[in-house]
């Protein structure tokens, strides 16, 4: 890889891991990005997104969790550090709900934020919350969107489309009824409250 686009670097961070080519070399190549560099990368919500899904997809990949993990060792899987961005070290619950929420609390349906984000995740995260992220973002189980390969100057065209295909996968009709993925309800927030649900839907 000879790239130094930060951008590029997460997209072939990303397919590294998928293809097993290493991997190990790409995941050093994001750690050594300049801060300056990323600053500069991710100066809009496009390239934001599209970088942050590809780094935690391909973190996902390369670090996966351990199969018949204890729910506890679950946790610690999402929240202890994973992948090096830039000299920072992050977790996966940072990269989703502190950069790609734009700090919002894990475990409060999307209707809380963190009053006290630490200044790399103020500086890289989001200016906009885009709920199709859950759409996007592979956690490691069999219930997780398929992993895609995301691009800045293709991200709407990207999140519509594994929007659509997640919710037609996962969404289930039931005579006049709509049995929706558990998966909006654990966001709620993030999709508006139930009207915004079945404005969604």
């Amino acid at each position: 890889m000879s790239t130094t686009d930060p951008l590029e670097l997460a997209y072939d961070y990303l397919l590294a891991t998928r293809m097993n080519d290493d991997a190990a070399t790409a995941e050093q190549e994001l750690a050594a990005i300049e801060p300056a560099a990323l600053r500069r990368a991710l100066a809009d919500d496009a390239g934001r997104v599209a970088f942050w899904i590809d780094v935690y997809n391909g973190a996902v990949e390369r670090h996966p969790v351990r199969a018949g993990a204890s729910n506890v060792d679950r946790w610690r899987y999402f929240s202890r550090p994973i992948v090096n961005v830039a000299g920072q070290d992050l977790s996966l619950d940072t990269i989703e709900h502190g950069l790609l929420r734009r700090s919002r609390w894990k475990l409060s349906l999307g209707y809380l934020g963190n009053p006290l984000p630490g200044r790399f995740e103020r500086e890289h995260r989001v200016t906009r919350l885009d709920p199709r992220i859950h759409f996007a973002l592979n956690c490691g189980v069999a219930s997780c969107p398929p992993i895609a390969a995301y691009a800045a100057d293709r991200i709407e065209e990207q999140l519509e489309l594994a929007t659509r295909g997640y919710l037609h996968a996962e969404s289930e009709r039931r005579g006049d009824t709509l049995q929706a993925p558990a998966l909006l309800l654990l966001y709620l927030g993030d999709f508006g409250g139930l009207r915004g649900v079945r404005r969604l839907l």
